[in-house]
């Protein structure tokens, strides 16, 4: 983060703009599984229209490109425009996870995800409270995120249910360790910059997308399918 993009320091503590900053994920993990919920249980017209394979391609790119585009341009953003920016990316997601409830039960959705918020909360507590500098494992987990996005694509023509098993517990692992490391990563921009330049929004996006594929990993471990 460059200085010359965040000038100034803004009043408050700490624990008000982490509050902030779990207040919008929140609000964006609702919005996903509200739109979410809402396809999956719409008619057949509105399903035909999300969850073909051209939309589904459509709104990967739209994601790819918000989630750039919100990390490169966030502090040139005004502060209605980020927040909007991530909502629509937190809607579009939504849109993409609908298939989570045709293809699992209500009640094991349910249980992964407070599943998921134990161990995000355990992990965000580690991260915030450890004197271990975690940056210097931030390439390791980047590392291994890619090495398992790798392994996912060969799986969709080998279609092993063991290596997506094994992928899986890689990505739990994964996640947990970004958690820790991504909340440590806020408090020390929070120390350097406070919460000039829209910074809580990008911490928001952060751990959205911890915890947003920390409870795909486990819905594919502990998720039960419908009949």
């Amino acid at each position: 983060m460059d200085r010359a993009d965040v000038q100034t320091k803004s009043a408050g503590t700490f624990s008000d703009y982490l509050s902030g900053i779990f207040a919008w994920m929140f609000a964006g993990l609702s919005a996903s599984g509200l739109v979410g919920y809402l396809i999956a249980n719409s008619g057949d017209s509105i399903k035909v229209l999300f969850l073909n394979p051209i939309s589904f391609f459509v709104l990967i790119i739209a994601q790819f490109g918000l989630v750039i585009f919100l990390s490169a341009r966030i502090t040139k953003l005004s502060a209605n425009a980020a927040r909007a920016l991530f909502m629509a990316y937190a809607v579009s997601v939504g849109a993409t996870l609908s298939t989570i409830f045709l293809v699992y039960t209500s009640s094991s959705i349910m249980r992964v995800f407070f599943i998921t918020g134990s161990m995000f909360l355990v992990m965000a507590i580690v991260g915030y409270l450890t004197k271990v500098d975690l940056s210097k494992f931030g390439a390791l987990l980047i590392m291994g995120l890619v090495g398992i996005i790798i392994a996912s694509v060969v799986n969709i023509f080998l279609g092993s249910d063991s290596l997506q098993m094994i992928v899986s517990y890689l990505g739990v692992g994964i996640f947990l360790g970004l958690t820790a490391h991504d909340v440590q990563k806020i408090k020390k921009l929070y120390a350097e910059f406070g919460s000039a330049g829209n910074l809580a929004i990008l911490g928001a996006l952060s751990l959205y997308l911890d915890f947003l594929n920390l409870f795909l990993f486990l819905l594919r471990i502990f998720g039960v399918g419908r009949d």
